[in-house]
């Protein structure tokens, strides 16, 4: 743990305030879910990510789709990758450059027009954000050699079901 010489007081409501410094660093937005833990005699709070809550689902979704589509899939939160297809394992906990985290805070799809090389991954890349009842939650991502209008369908179709999996939880 690193100590950050900061020392802040809990109001009379039971509240502490996170400075601003150490909310930037980890990436923290207002009014962000995190996540509240105990530890013999300390608090940890950690940032609340709705899809690595539901990781193995999402696993076994990639794979599923792999087998039966041929197209890789990439699942991620709004920082990190979550589950992947077992044919891009390597990218799993690859941190997203800021393209990816951009088209996450602008709930934006996108599709690429030729081959590209992200992920290190020379293909053609289709992206639908996850977009909750409560935020945007992180990105869909098709992965094909082959240029294919059903991949942004697919990435929807996965999208839809990741949602109403987080709904319920």
């Amino acid at each position: 743990m690193i100590k950050s010489g900061i020392t802040r007081r809990i109001d009379e409501l039971g509240r502490i305030v996170v400075p601003k410094e150490i909310r930037y660093n980890l990436g923290i937005r207002d009014g962000e879910p995190l996540e509240i833990y105990t530890s013999d005699n300390a608090i940890i709070i950690k940032k609340y990510s709705q899809v690595e809550n539901i990781k193995d689902i999402s696993e076994n979704l990639c794979n599923i789709i792999y087998d039966i589509c041929n197209v890789g899939v990439i699942i991620s939160d709004r920082e990190k990758i979550i589950a992947t297809s077992s044919n891009l394992k390597e990218l799993n906990n690859t941190t997203l450059n800021e393209k990816y985290k951009s088209l996450i805070d602008n709930r934006e799809s996108y599709t690429s027009e030729n081959l590209e090389n992200d992920f290190n991954t020379n293909a053609y890349f289709s992206v639908i954000p996850i977009i909750t009842s409560i935020d945007c939650s992180g990105l869909v991502i098709i992965i094909s050699n082959k240029k294919d209008d059903n991949n942004i369908k697919l990435a929807k179709i996965i999208t839809k079901l990741i949602v109403n999996k987080i709904d319920v939880n």
